[in-house]
């Protein structure tokens, strides 16, 4: 199994490297205000990039959720309510960056739940309404696709 390489880029943000078992280049680019582009490599010079795609936080949340080998299955019982779960970063243009998860009636206003938040000094489970979020965290998001939906917004200032 190929494991991504991680380059920090200064000023700019954080560059992943992954070279397929096909011998194809792909990065992401993770700039510092959240913008995301992926790209595509020459595959003789992996320094030409041949193509990139600028992602919106949207878009890469539901690429990474097209990409990920197993998806949650629906709970099933008397009624079927399909749960997904999505990682949603804090952004420095998130009116929640440096706010409580408390602040953000997350789970009121969308039905949806916060159940971890993963920061670089590690995973958080279960964050209280006290935790303070920090730009650059990546929040775990749980619920139905309408209620996740709703909490990419709130969290972007949607």
């Amino acid at each position: 199994m190929n494991h991504p390489t991680k380059t920090t880029l200064p000023g700019i943000g954080t560059r992943y490297d992954l070279i397929t078992e096909a011998g194809r280049h792909v990065s992401v680019v993770v700039h510092n205000d959240g913008r995301r582009f992926l790209g595509f490599h020459d595959p003789d010079d992996d320094d030409t990039c041949q193509a990139t795609v600028p992602l919106g936080q949207g878009e890469a949340a539901a690429l990474a959720q097209l990409l990920v080998p197993a998806p949650i299955d629906p709970v099933r019982g008397e009624i079927e309510i399909d749960l997904v779960t999505e990682h949603i970063p804090v952004t420095a243009r998130s009116p929640y960056a440096g706010r409580t998860l408390g602040d953000t009636q997350a789970r009121s206003r969308t039905g949806a739940s916060i159940v971890a938040v993963l920061r670089r000094t590690g995973a958080t489970p279960s964050p209280t309404p006290d935790f303070r979020f920090a730009i650059g965290d990546t929040l775990v998001v749980v619920g139905t696709r309408e209620g996740v939906d709703a909490v990419t917004d709130l969290i972007a200032g949607g």
